[in-house]
């Protein structure tokens, strides 16, 4: 499943990392100073399902090809590379206080089974949109939402 550092907390980390659902726990920590780990939760419904609230599944891709990149902005791979998916620009909250990463989502976004934990919430993802500020309009519209693909070679 999806995980990072929660939303909220200015020092966690920008990088969410995949996490197993049958852990190897540690010992149970006797100091007062540690980093922490949080489930990933969509907030957003703008890519069709009810997704907002539910956990976030994680995925490894494996392939022959050693080189990959996200291209945000498209939804195919230039010449010579293999679309390996396509889907959403989604990142942490632009206003909210800890660091957060660009992902790019499957377009057909999936959920955890009995995956709602909201009231809890952690690593929170959201649609990414442009702004019309530095960015130039066009080719970009203000306020709408990235597609983005991974490639490889």
């Amino acid at each position: 499943m999806g995980a990072g550092g929660h939303f909220a907390n200015i020092g966690r980390n920008a990088n969410p990392i995949c996490i197993p659902h049958d852990p190897e726990v540690g010992p149970k920590n006797t100091e007062g100073e540690y980093g922490a780990v949080f489930g990933m939760e969509y907030q957003t419904n703008s890519f069709g399902k009810h997704m907002k609230g539910k956990d976030v599944p994680c995925a490894v891709c494996r392939t022959e090809r050693p080189t990959f990149f996200m291209i945000p902005g498209h939804s195919q791979c230039k010449d010579g590379w293999t679309k390996e998916y396509s889907g959403h620009l989604m990142s942490g909250h632009f206003g909210h206080a800890g660091a957060s990463n660009y992902l790019c989502v499957d377009g057909a976004p999936d959920v955890l089974v009995n995956g709602t934990h909201n009231a809890v919430s952690g690593y929170l993802l959201y649609g990414v949109i442009s702004f019309c500020t530095s960015l130039h309009c066009p080719p970009y519209k203000h306020n709408t939402l990235f597609n983005c693909v991974v490639c490889s070679k």
